[in-house]
């Protein structure tokens, strides 16, 4: 399993908010520098506004890893994507999209 980035960031966020009690600060507790793949949102076409979607987009594609959602507004990245029903845990493989 892979940690994402926005993962690190939705965990430092509610550390902050004390709505995640960790051992010590997200910063030693979460040892992967992810910097690249924050940056790397700056460089995607406008296809989806969400931050954190646009972060986990971003982690797909340097990583070269399928990204778990049931978010059609994704279709137009060129990422693999393992298609989650909204009505049930089945997973389906959908091929890359590419634009």
């Amino acid at each position: 399993m892979f940690l994402s980035a926005a993962s690190s960031w939705d965990i430092s966020i509610k550390y902050r908010l004390g709505k995640l009690p960790l051992p010590e600060p997200p910063a030693r507790f979460i040892a992967d520098r992810l910097i690249e793949h924050t940056t790397r949102v700056a460089e995607l076409p406008d296809f989806h506004s969400d931050p954190f979607d646009r972060l986990l987009i971003a982690q797909a594609m340097i990583k070269k890893m399928a990204l778990v959602t049931a978010d059609e507004k994704l279709l137009p990245y060129e990422i693999e994507r393992l298609k989650v029903s909204p009505r049930t845990s089945l997973f389906s493989r959908a091929s890359t999209y590419n634009r």
